[in-house]
């Protein structure tokens, strides 16, 4: 059981950067971008902060900057001095980070704090270490274990060229539709729901409304998915601002502040693989609503990590919000579109908006943030009150290695 928390923590300020290919961008310049943004979004001031969370995978492995990335990149923003501590946790890095610091902000330890993700992944010049890099994300001492596992679940052997975790997902998307009678049509909904919502995100690295039969009809890349049921490789970054309820009233930044309801990291289980009651996606979703004190009938707004369109599909039943076997159903009827029961992804999600491994779970916070505070445009849903995010990577045993879902409010001062 996982207890209500006994101090409220706020996020006052949010960013994201546009997402995408941005060869003339570095680390800093993506990190200074994020953060002046979160900065003023907050209406806070460098001077302001008292500890700093950075959020980076891939820099050691395609630039050879390790150790203390954080401090580097925060350092010309004038961030000196305080805190900084370097988070890496797979595709979950952003959110680990966001929870260290809430544990900070409970512990008393501060009351205003900084969290930053960032990723420059796109070097078209060095193709073997970004496969690496990806490789690196399972257990590179068992890879025959990996190997094992994909062909267990009906999978293909791994080629070059694409990430490895295609391959994971694509095995597991295959087993789920050997038992349950999903189709990969089901798969081209939920990607053409988020491309279609991408169309009105700004900063998404695609913008192009698709149809389901477009889907299906892009580049294949292995059974059952297609280019457009996966996510791009991206460059990009997101920062928020933290803070005590102390640190808000400092600010100034009530108006706008949204509360953390709840934040739960769990690692990757034993487990059998067809125990999906067991699954990483759902330990994590039931601690964080029981944080909250909310149940799936209380979600509004949701944006999961969908690497692939069967991402989504895992996620949206692990979080209660339909039985195994009936999403295609529901997303033929509109259930989790913009307008529908649950809006699901109306950033577009990863698939069209992008990931920037380290910046990935702060962006879908920022989305959140933006959907509670009434400031999405068109692609507001309506009325939102409590908004999850479910941000998970990595592969361990018969998972990802980590998952982190947090639970948000809409805050009236």
């Amino acid at each position: 059981m996982s207890a209500p928390p006994t101090q409220d923590v706020f996020l006052a300020g949010v960013s994201m950067t546009a997402f995408g290919k941005r060869p003339g961008d570095s680390v800093k310049t993506l990190t200074a971008e994020a953060v002046t943004a979160a900065l003023s979004d907050a209406g806070a001031a460098v001077a302001d902060i008292e500890a700093a969370w950075f959020s980076n995978t891939r820099q050691p492995m395609l630039e050879g900057q390790n150790t203390v990335r954080g401090q580097i990149a925060l350092r010309p923003l004038g961030l000196t001095g305080i805190p900084v501590v370097n988070v890496e946790n797979a595709c979950a890095s952003g959110s680990t980070a966001l929870l260290q610091a809430i544990h900070w902000l409970r512990a008393g330890a501060g009351d205003v704090g900084l969290v930053v993700g960032v990723e420059k992944m796109v070097f078209p010049d060095r193709p073997d270490r970004v496969a690496a890099a990806f490789a690196g994300g399972t257990d590179i001492h068992d890879r025959e274990a990996v190997l094992d596992y994909i062909r267990a679940m009906g999978g293909e052997a791994p080629t070059d060229g694409r990430s490895l975790f295609m391959d994971l997902y694509a095995a597991q998307a295959r087993a789920h539709l050997a038992r349950f009678g999903s189709t990969p049509l089901d798969l081209a909904l939920l990607a053409a729901k988020n491309h279609t919502a991408a169309a009105h995100n700004p900063r998404s690295q695609y913008r192009t409304a698709m149809t389901a039969s477009q889907v299906l009809a892009d580049k294949p890349i292995v059974f059952p998915f297609t280019r457009a049921m996966c996510a791009p490789v991206s460059d990009g970054a997101a920062a928020a601002i933290v803070c005590s309820a102390r640190g808000l009233k400092r600010l100034g930044a009530a108006g706008r502040a949204v509360r953390v309801r709840g934040c739960a990291l769990v690692s990757a289980g034993v487990r059998a693989p067809d125990d999906l009651a067991n699954h990483i996606g759902r330990r994590a979703a039931t601690q964080a609503c029981e944080q909250a004190e909310i149940g799936p009938a209380d979600i509004d707004v949701v944006e999961v990590h969908d690497a692939t369109s069967y991402a989504e599909l895992q996620q949206i039943e692990n979080l209660g919000l339909a039985e195994p076997g009936t999403v295609g159903a529901r997303v033929a009827t509109g259930d989790f579109a913009l307008g529908g029961r649950t809006p699901v992804n109306p950033s577009g999600g990863l698939v069209a908006k992008g990931h920037p491994v380290g910046a990935t779970g702060l962006a879908q916070l920022f989305e959140l943030t933006t959907q509670l505070r009434d400031e999405a445009g068109p692609r507001q849903v309506e009325q939102a009150r409590i908004a999850v995010a479910e941000n998970g990577g990595g592969f361990l045993g018969v998972e990802e290695a980590a998952t982190v879902v947090t639970v948000l409010e809409r805050w009236a001062a």
